[in-house]
């Protein structure tokens, strides 16, 4: 989420204004942050905000990077009505995306839409100028259901679909028809669904060609991974020809499960926010993340091996985190991991790796 108060720090920061209940300035989400973590020496550079995060790309030099991205890019002022909190990034600080190297952003989440349909089509455009792909919304139904096709160089593809449902806050007015702007937003997660997008992948499936389907679903805080979703993914994967499901919403690591050697990330947890300084939910530790490096045989779409990269978030920038955090989260996986029969181990070097099938 690299909009609202990061959107502040960077190099052409768009109107502060916000209208909140309690927060009218994204400025004071910096100070919030400033209170708890220290200054911030504005403006940072577009690298800023990736920290550490871009030595581990270059130590482990991935062949994609795909991201939700939770904020619309915009200088639309006229927001969706009814709707308290709003994400949005200046355009001009686009570069900090491609900076990165990411490479396909998921956007059927409940922020693409935060500031009407002119928000989210200017997101789209910015993005397109950026050469950096979009999948989950579009300026009509067609275009919100179409997938993103990465190409690789060792003749092998990553085609990405998102998908995004009601149980994460996105309304059902934001749903894309043949007439409307929107975002790609299931009705349900039943067998007939999976039946629907079983026959929108099968146009995109070939030999070494990994599918994603990113999902954006369920609460932002909770552990709890409800039945129909774990069904969802299942059959995702055994019937519709998914190799990975991409989940995020909550805003704290959830479960991880290996599913006939297919990877399923129930909730991701936050990467990067603004949320440093804000009370409420602190047991769930969102200020620390994980970047999820997973190896993946391409002629298979199977799981060879998952590292994770512990992060923490300060001062609106991603820090490796400290040892102890590092196990918090080891912890807190392996409670939650449990239900799926999967393990997470802590390595010399403070990441942790995916054990499955007995390992």
């Amino acid at each position: 989420m690299i909009g609202r108060g990061i959107d502040q720090i960077l190099p052409h920061p768009g109107s502060p204004t916000l209208s909140e209940p309690y927060i009218k300035d994204a400025a004071e989400y910096v100070r919030l942050a400033e209170a708890v973590n220290g200054s911030i020496q504005k403006p940072v550079s577009f690298s800023y905000i990736w920290g550490d995060a871009l030595e581990e790309f270059a130590r482990k030099r991935p062949d994609v990077k795909i991201i939700n991205l939770e904020t619309c890019i915009t200088k639309n002022d006229e927001p969706w009505p009814d709707k308290e909190i709003r994400y949005r990034m200046s355009p001009e600080n686009t570069p900090c995306l491609a900076v990165a190297g990411v490479n396909c952003c998921a956007l059927a989440n409940n922020h693409i839409l935060d500031w009407g349909y002119r928000g989210m089509i200017e997101t789209l455009e910015t993005l397109d100028k950026a050469g950096i792909k979009h999948v989950g919304a579009g300026k009509d139904v067609a275009e919100a259901e179409a997938p993103a096709t990465l190409k690789l160089t060792r003749k092998s593809d990553v085609v990405v679909f998102a998908f995004g449902l009601q149980s994460s806050g996105i309304p059902q007015s934001w749903a894309a028809t043949a007439n409307t702007p929107g975002v790609n937003l299931l009705k349900d997660i039943s067998s007939m669904q999976v039946g629907r997008i079983k026959a929108k992948i099968a146009r995109f499936k070939a030999p070494k060609t990994v599918v994603v389907a990113s999902i954006h679903w369920g609460a932002n805080w909770g552990y709890e991974v409800h039945a129909e979703e774990r069904i969802f993914a299942h059959q995702l994967i055994r019937e519709a020809g998914v190799d990975i499901v991409h989940g995020h919403s909550s805003h704290h690591v959830k479960g991880i499960e290996v599913y006939g050697d297919k990877l399923i990330l129930y909730g991701c947890g936050d990467f990067l926010n603004d949320y440093e300084g804000i009370r409420g939910y602190e047991s769930f530790r969102s200020d620390l993340g994980l970047m999820y490096f997973s190896d993946i045989d391409s002629s298979t779409g199977k799981l060879k091996a998952l590292e994770m990269v512990p992060t923490q978030v300060k001062r609106f920038r991603i820090n490796l985190a400290p040892q102890k955090n590092a196990k918090w989260l080891a912890q807190t996986l392996n409670r939650e991991c449990q239900k799926f029969k999967t393990r997470i181990v802590l390595t010399e070097d403070n990441r942790l790796r995916l054990l499955w099938r007995g390992d």
